[in-house]
């Protein structure tokens, strides 16, 4: 049996008294390493479940093996202090392992979801000068390029399996590079976010202090790899000797399945997004529940938790650029209150961050009066990758503090201080946007729209969608362009993640302007039959399958037609509707959809045969009577 390299010492932090409650930071450069505490809970508890998912279950022993051998081959390919390593994989224990592996090696990982369209994975490699992609399989193929290596895991696997171990975590300090997060940008660019060491230790260590974290937990990983929460679910339990369990991608998709999931697979603390959030709020669960806490944010929450509820409800905010979390707080049940006052507030500031609410001149606003929020201390992030000018926009001189080169990222963010201390947020100063919990820039969206041969110009704002919000695109054609619906999301869909393309396409013949010559946002009309963008191969429903199908997707998609061969994705439909049409389906039907099957068929047509074959299925196993009964229905 091999055994662990012995990790440096490093006692956990005492919480500190007084009104800054949280950590106390390492400073001893050899100690100021994720990837050491991650090795002395290893030691401390080798055989303790580290990684969990419904194929695989690895110990904190398999974990450390696994990824010093890939460290050390890491290494040996140049890989160290402050140089970004892309990682190209699936969420799964490899995606953890292997950011691990370049934690280890010294190096800063940059998560890339295969899921991205291959323009943007491109685009990121290059903006963040990455010389090595760690992937797999099909993936490798379409991130291979000239300017960096290629690390095929499939390929590579035996060679890694034979390398010795790495002796020891690669010697970082505080100012390192620990991750980088690219971010929607408004210049049409993603931006990259460089997080450092000091930035993830101080979350680490305030997560660990305020939740009372403990070698006992269970925690969720459910957050998609692109998302900076992920390594908030991650790196806080893994340093504390906890199991982080990963959810199935069927299962993260519907909030009803979460939290089925949450309970077989006893978490204890779980991060969900706010929409998932507001729906689990309202379910009546077991009292013993083993959830203690159920942590939330990405969005503005709408909702209180009931009375009843057996666990803690915590609200949650932060951008990127201060490390996933700036302020957060319990949320108090309602009581029974019908019509809470206001919405939840979003908490008090975390260990060792300052917020402050300014004016347009940033001076101070007191409480009660909206202004924007400022984020100072050691959660700020050191910038953006090889953006200079735009580091310098956003992430200003701290006049309030007297630490030399003390900094304050200014969030575009409105907000008010409450009587308590406690934050309330009031929505943005500029136009962007949560989309289903991910952050969106629609200027990004324009630049590449404004690329199209078709489109003059365009602009794209949210709308409200339920309780939750859609993209739609104004469009003003070029003279004599033709464009459809279909051709338009393609063309954004080769570039863009799928949160970030428009559901909706209308066509303007000019923009409303305001007195100054600007485009008056408040004058973009709702989309309607009259200027919705469509395609010209529509199809009506042959059967009453069809035609059952095309309602319920009208209904929720909020769409005034649905044809029977449209690709009903590329319509604005998403992971979060596909429970609610399931749901339709079994109501009228009587038959039990998967989730897959939305995900396969894509159409109406296709959905609609595999609902009829199950139908005859079902009929086949029935007695006279009870088709009769069925049918009467």
């Amino acid at each position: 049996m091999s055994t662990l390299p012995r990790p440096i010492a490093t006692p956990d932090p005492a919480p500190r008294t007084g009104a800054a409650v949280g950590p106390r930071l390492v400073t001893d450069r050899r100690r100021a390493c994720v990837a050491n505490l991650v090795m002395q809970a290893a030691q401390t508890a080798p055989s303790a479940i580290a990684l969990e998912s419904d194929t695989e279950q690895m110990n904190y022993r398999q974990l450390v093996n696994r990824a010093l051998r890939l460290a050390n081959h890491l290494t040996a390919l140049g890989v160290g202090p402050d140089l970004p390593v892309c990682v190209c994989l699936e969420r799964s224990c490899d995606f953890i392992v292997a950011s691990f592996a370049v934690l280890l090696a010294g190096g800063a990982y940059l998560p890339l979801d295969p899921a991205w369209p291959d323009a943007r994975l491109q685009r990121i490699m290059r903006d963040s000068a990455s010389s090595l992609v760690i992937t797999r399989g099909k993936s490798a193929a379409r991130v291979s390029g000239a300017g960096h290596h290629t690390l095929d895991l499939d390929v590579a696997s035996k060679t890694i399996e034979r390398s010795e171990p790495l002796a020891e975590p690669v010697t970082v300090s505080r100012e390192n590079l620990a991750y980088i997060i690219y971010t929607s940008g408004s210049t049409g660019e993603p931006k990259g976010v460089e997080v450092t060491h000091g930035n993830l230790l101080n979350l680490i260590f305030w997560h660990r202090n305020a939740f009372g974290i403990t070698s006992r937990d269970r925690a969720s990983h459910l957050a998609g790899i692109g998302f900076d929460a992920a390594g908030w679910e991650i790196w806080p339990h893994l340093t504390a000797g906890a199991t982080v369990a990963l959810v199935d991608e069927e299962t993260r998709t519907s909030a009803e399945l979460v939290c089925n999931w949450l309970l077989e697979k006893r978490i204890t603390v779980a991060f969900v997004p706010t929409i998932f959030a507001e729906t689990l709020l309202d379910r009546r669960w077991p009292e013993k529940a083993a959830l203690r806490y159920l942590l939330t944010g990405g969005e503005a929450l709408h909702h209180y938790p009931a009375p009843d509820l057996p666990f803690t409800v915590v609200n949650n905010y932060g951008p990127t650029e201060c490390t996933v979390v700036a302020t957060s707080g319990v949320i108090a049940p309602t009581a029974g209150a019908v019509t809470p006052p206001a919405p939840p507030s979003i908490g008090k500031p975390i260990a060792n961050l300052q917020i402050r609410i300014l004016d347009d001149q940033q001076r101070p606003l007191p409480p009660g009066q909206v202004g924007e929020i400022y984020i100072s201390g050691t959660g700020v992030a050191r910038g953006y990758r090889n953006s200079p000018q735009l580091t310098a926009e956003r992430f200003l001189p701290d006049p309030f503090s007297v630490k030399p080169g003390a900094r304050m990222y200014r969030t575009g963010d409105l907000g008010c201080a409450l009587p308590d201390g406690q934050i309330a947020f009031r929505g943005r100063v500029d136009s962007q946007e949560q989309i289903h919990g991910y952050r969106v820039e629609p200027d990004e969206i324009v630049c590449l729209l404004n690329r199209h041969s078709g489109v003059a110009s365009s602009a794209v704002a949210a709308r409200s969608h339920g309780s939750a919000k859609t993209l739609v695109a104004y469009v003003v054609p070029r003279e004599g362009a033709t464009l459809t619906a279909s051709a338009l999301r393609e063309f954004v869909s080769a570039s863009l993640p799928h949160y970030m393309v428009p559901s909706t396409f209308v066509r303007l013949a000019a923009w409303p302007l305001n007195s100054n010559g600007k485009l008056d946002r408040n004058a973009l009309p709702e989309p309607e039959a009259s200027n919705r963008i469509e395609d010209g191969g529509y199809r009506a429903p042959s059967t009453p399958t069809e035609e059952s199908l095309v309602q319920i997707l009208q209904v929720l998609l909020e769409v005034e037609r649905v044809g029977a061969d449209d690709n009903f994705f590329l319509l604005g439909f998403h992971s979060l509707l596909a429970t609610q049409v399931a749901v339709r389906v079994h109501e009228r039907f009587g038959i039990q959809l998967g989730l897959r099957h939305l995900f396969e068929a894509k159409t109406v047509a296709r959905l609609a045969a595999e609902l009829d074959r199950q139908i005859v299925e079902k009929l086949n196993s029935m007695s006279d009577q009870e088709v009769a009964r069925y049918l009467a229905r």
